[in-house]
């Protein structure tokens, strides 16, 4: 046991030295500092205040490489509390760092917080946003783009440029207002439109959408191929992307490298990111239409109003686009060419990724599952009179201390470890109920959905292999279907209506980590839970210490400290400041177990 113990801290060490010795040096280390307030806009004619980043919406682009430190001061100029999260980015060993009710208190309005993170082994295409009540809704989302090393190669040819799209539906009713109606009982109803970053749809239809909307014009040169990273950042409209005449190679999804295949369109469901490569090979006769449409709606006439549309506009284009959209699937709910394109979706095994080795090395399909989780979600139930979303019918309710925070203090009482792993018919309840799942064990999870829409579920602090996904319930014997050899790996996966999705997960990154449902509206009403994943020699021997600039709230409020705001000149001396304390607590750890022998 003490071998084990000294053996993870020299590690734990070896780490931080690293990190240190990077910090100082400064040549890997990106800081930035973001204000984040209110600004008034009107993409769909409407006037209403977003979120926006240092006077931008969409946010500014987080354009980093493998390994980086990455700080983000954060000034917090709304009106309410904010924490950000970083939908993929893994944050090994640092959950602290994760932006979300269970792991961070809020930043209160007014005052700031540095994040502070390295981008370990991660290369592809994310995103952040705001994570509390229903913040997305306004804004408040950004690129990040995490760079191959030079040492390791892409597998593919050099891209003429790099294109970033948010896709999402949007309403012209604030995020606060959004937030009333849920807490009514009452459903969200049809968006007002889907924006394609942060702007309403090209005038494709003089009746449908009105004059003076601004929309995204793409400029590209005739004959260059581009990487287009696409996101859906929306509330809850699942949305098939095409480019009219172009065809789509996806080569990358979520920090995964794909196999690469053509699609003349992809559905992308609330949440999920992809990366494709376009050829300008059309003769540039007029401009292309760009297209976000709605997937998995109901039949009601006002749907077919709703679409995001941008223009692609070669340089030497001879007039602007005009015409019918360019079709999608024939059906808003073909749910079964949905899963045969979702299926299609693979790894590239033979390349490598973060690293040189390649992705299909780690042999996922021979590795024995320890553990299996299968989690179930329904129709809304009433409970204590509220109406509330569940899995395994407990509905998630967030204490006012953070789950990681209560650990560190040990303090009891905050949370229970009785979260059902597999679904019942016991009576639904409210409960601030967590997943305990075993370090270093190889996880199985199951998502069960018995709605009659889409969900979409991600997991903070790892990627996952999506194994198997088909229509019914998933019983054992739904194993012999898994794919076992090039499943993609992602952190946000669908799971079609009246249908399963497996994945399977390796838990080497201790932490409290949130699974929850990316739609913005089940969300909030309590899909969501978290998975504890700690050493049993303790969390800080393979863990990064709390940061000395830990908020505190809820029933540690008293430990909170005077708010110190931070100005960007500060940035690298506080960055070597953290790293330094957290090298002398890991020297601590070792004398300590040297003592102890």
């Amino acid at each position: 046991m003490l071998a084990r113990v000294v053996a993870a801290a020299v590690l734990a060490l070896a780490a931080v030295v690293a990190s240190a010795s990077a910090a100082a040096a400064g040549d890997d280390t990106y800081p930035v500092r973001w204000e984040v307030g209110y600004m008034t806009v009107a993409p769909l004619g409407v006037s209403q205040k977003v979120i926006a980043i240092n006077n931008q919406f969409p946010g500014p682009l987080l354009n980093v490489t493998t390994n980086w430190n990455v700080r983000v001061n954060v000034q917090n100029n709304l009106d309410e509390p904010l924490l950000l999260t970083w939908d993929g980015i893994q944050m090994r060993m640092n959950s602290w760092q994760d932006g979300v009710a269970g792991t961070n208190c809020p930043i209160p309005p007014g005052w700031n917080w540095t994040y502070q993170f390295q981008l370990k082994d991660q290369i592809g295409s994310f995103f952040y946003f705001p994570s509390l009540g229903l913040q997305r809704a306004a804004g408040g989302y950004g690129p990040v783009t995490v760079n191959n090393r030079a040492v390791v190669p892409v597998p593919f040819n050099q891209p003429d440029g790099d294109i970033t799209l948010f896709i999402g539906d949007w309403y012209t009713k604030s995020h606060t207002e959004l937030r009333d109606m849920l807490d009514d009982g009452k459903d969200l109803g049809i968006p007002d439109g889907i924006l394609i970053n942060a702007k309403g749809p090209y005038r494709y239809d003089t009746t449908l959408v009105p004059e003076g909307l601004q929309y995204e014009i793409v400029g590209v040169e005739p004959g260059k191929t581009y990487r287009f990273r696409v996101h859906n950042v929306g509330t809850s409209t699942s949305l098939n992307f095409r480019i009219q005449n172009h065809n789509m190679r996806l080569v990358e999804a979520e920090g995964t490298y794909t196999y690469q295949q053509n699609y003349t369109n992809l559905d992308i469901h609330v949440g999920q990111s992809y990366s494709f490569l376009v050829t300008m090979d059309q003769n540039a006769s007029t401009d292309y239409y760009i297209v976000a449409s709605p997937r998995f709606v109901s039949s009601e006439a006002r749907w077919h109003d709703v679409n995001g549309v941008a223009i692609l506009q070669y340089s030497n284009s001879k007039g602007s686009a005009s015409g019918p959209l360019p079709d999608g699937p024939d059906d808003f709910y073909d749910k079964y060419y949905s899963m045969n394109q979702a299926r299609s979706i693979r790894m590239n095994v033979s390349s490598g990724a973060a690293r040189p080795n390649p992705q299909g090395s780690f042999r996922y399909g021979s590795i024995n599952i320890t553990q299996t989780f299968v989690l179930k979600n329904e129709s809304p139930l009433r409970i204590d009179g509220k109406r509330r979303k569940t899995i395994n019918r407990v509905s998630y309710s967030p204490p006012e201390t953070p789950l990681r925070l209560a650990d560190l203090h040990n303090l009891t009482g905050v949370y229970k470890t009785d979260f059902p792993t597999m679904p019942s018919n016991a009576p639904p309840r409210m409960a601030s109920s967590v997943l305990n799942a075993s370090y270093k064990g190889f996880l199985e999870m199951v998502f069960q959905n018995n709605e009659t829409d889409v969900q979409t579920y991600h997991l903070d602090g790892y990627s996952f292999f999506v194994v198997g996904m088909d229509y019914g319930e998933w019983t054992p014997n739904s194993r012999g279907s898994y794919n076992k050899w090039d499943a993609i790996s992602r952190s946000t996966t669908q799971v079609f209506p009246g249908g399963w999705t497996a994945v399977l997960v390796s838990l080497d990154n201790v932490g409290i980590w949130n699974i929850r449902a990316e739609k913005l509206d089940n969300w909030y009403n309590g899909q969501e839970v978290y998975v504890k994943v700690a050493d049993p020699l303790g969390y800080n021997v393979t863990e990064m210490i709390a940061p000395n600039n830990t908020l505190y709230c809820g029933l540690l409020e008293h430990l909170q400290k005077p708010q110190i705001h931070e100005t960007s000149k500060k940035s690298s001396g506080h960055a070597v400041a953290r790293w330094s304390t957290q090298l002398l607590a890991t020297v601590s750890l070792i004398v300590t177990a040297v003592i102890c022998s």
